[in-house]
């Protein structure tokens, strides 16, 4: 992962997601071109709100639990968090304006 994306797994999901800014949960899988095509979007966007917005990757074929808990259907998808709970979702690969506007509406 890069410098400002961290790691998310089964194990520290919850743990990651408490937080008092927006939190940005990006599921995805090795194997996903689109979830790939994303990925160098969410490291811009996460050096650029670095202090305003977190931002973790869950691989979904290693932590199934949390991709079922959270009923990914389709990948990439990507949970906004704040305080712990859901507040938006995205699904697909999508421009980094449209990612940008999501989270600017939680901080």
């Amino acid at each position: 992962m890069a410098g400002n994306v961290a790691e998310v797994t089964d194990d520290n999901f919850q743990e990651f997601i408490k937080d008092d800014k927006p939190v940005l949960v990006d599921c995805w899988a090795p194997w996903c071109a689109p979830c790939r095509r994303l990925s160098p979007i969410i490291e811009e966007l996460a050096t650029e709100l670095e202090g305003e917005v977190k931002f973790g990757k869950l691989n979904t074929d290693d932590n199934p639990s949390t991709a079922q808990q959270n009923g990914i259907m389709s990948i990439p998808t990507m949970l906004v968090y704040k305080n712990g709970e859901k507040v938006d979702q995205l699904i697909g690969a999508l421009p980094k304006a449209e990612i940008l506007n999501t989270l600017k509406k939680h901080t």
